[in-house]
């Protein structure tokens, strides 16, 4: 129960990574606010997350809003005050990689993946870290960035700059929120099976290439972040901040 009485946000709960997550932390004993985008097409599976919540015995609330709308920060903190009394730990996990090529890339695909991946990221951290301050009991701040904020991908121009950018935050962050007691990494994730990447993982050919990239021999699951995540937010993890753990099944480190 390394989490026991933590109250816990995270986006981009509702599936994948996120949700996986979410019921890793209320296994550990916190509290989840379950941040998602608020299509109706997600809610039934927000409220089964909430109930799978509640069976482990823990408590936990959903928020649906766009992650690139800056004002979403403020109604998940929000929500976190108002249900469970503050905000312990926040982790920023919503994102989207909507395959595309660089040179007809659309300004408007452009945009949505930098306002969803970082814009909407840098102020939900921001609210976040306001209300850790003012509580003063310091807290944890964890941006799920991925490989690609240290390798390049033809047709991730508009997504390899946001997951760099996610890595960049984390760094500048722990140095602004350091005095007070506000600890901030960034988890790299490899290749995860998600909806993310669903479609691309389709070809097994692309499968079976990618898992042998994989010293680990196969490819990521979104439990295996679950870990990774809680030990971050932990007590554990006390003296750890401004750092970046690849989670990747060694593939980064693979040059052969």
């Amino acid at each position: 129960m390394l989490l026991t009485d933590k109250n816990v946000i995270i986006t981009g709960a509702s599936r994948g990574i996120g949700r996986a997550a979410a019921l890793e932390c209320a296994r550990q004993g916190a509290n989840v606010v379950i941040g998602y985008s608020g299509s109706p097409s997600s809610r039934s599976t927000v409220d089964e997350l909430i109930k799978e919540i509640e069976t482990l015995g823990q408590r936990a609330v959903a928020v649906g809003a766009p992650a690139g709308d800056p004002e979403t920060g403020e109604l998940l903190v929000e929500a976190a005050v108002s249900n469970f009394g503050g905000v312990d730990v926040f982790v920023n996990n919503a994102g989207i990689c909507p395959f595309h090529s660089f040179l007809d890339m659309p300004r408007e695909l452009y945009l949505e993946t930098v306002n969803t991946n970082l814009n909407g990221a840098f102020f939900a951290v921001q609210a976040a870290a306001n209300q850790m301050k003012r509580q003063g009991r310091g807290g944890a701040i964890i941006a799920v960035s991925s490989i690609s904020a240290l390798v390049g991908g033809g047709m991730q121009t508009h997504y390899t700059p946001t997951k760099a950018g996610l890595l960049s935050l984390m760094q500048s962050c722990a140095i602004a929120l350091g005095p007070y007691g506000i600890r901030c990494n960034a988890l790299l994730p490899g290749t995860i099976e998600t909806d993310i990447n669903k479609d691309d993982l389709a070809d097994q050919g692309k499968r079976d290439y990618m898992a042998s990239r994989t010293p680990l021999g196969r490819l990521g699951r979104p439990e295996d972040l679950a870990g990774p995540i809680v030990f971050l937010a932990s007590e554990m993890a006390q003296y750890v901040t401004g750092a970046s753990l690849l989670v990747d099944g060694g593939m980064y480190v693979n040059l052969q």
